[in-house]
């Protein structure tokens, strides 16, 4: 039964920074930061990456930078696909 919880409880320790700097690395920010953060924090760094993340989508001006990200990345599909053909 011990062995079993502290198996569970390393996991999350050790799942816990990855996933925070890879959420972090996703969305443009330091994985060593956040990573370093999620080791000495595991969930509240987490947490604080979430609600960062959030506000930044939440910025209507954000929101029409990665549309015009979307269509420019488009556009130069589009452009490589006419210069293949």
């Amino acid at each position: 039964m011990y062995v079993d919880l502290r198996f569970s409880i390393l996991l999350a320790v050790v799942l816990l920074p990855l996933l925070t700097g890879y959420c972090a690395y996703t969305h443009g920010r330091s994985f060593r930061l956040w990573f370093a953060l999620g080791c000495l924090l595991p969930v509240g760094s987490f947490f604080v990456l979430v609600a960062l993340l959030y506000r930044q989508l939440a910025d209507p001006g954000e929101q029409l930078l990665l549309e015009a990200k979307a269509i420019l990345a488009t556009a130069e599909e589009e452009e490589l696909m006419k210069k293949e053909e």
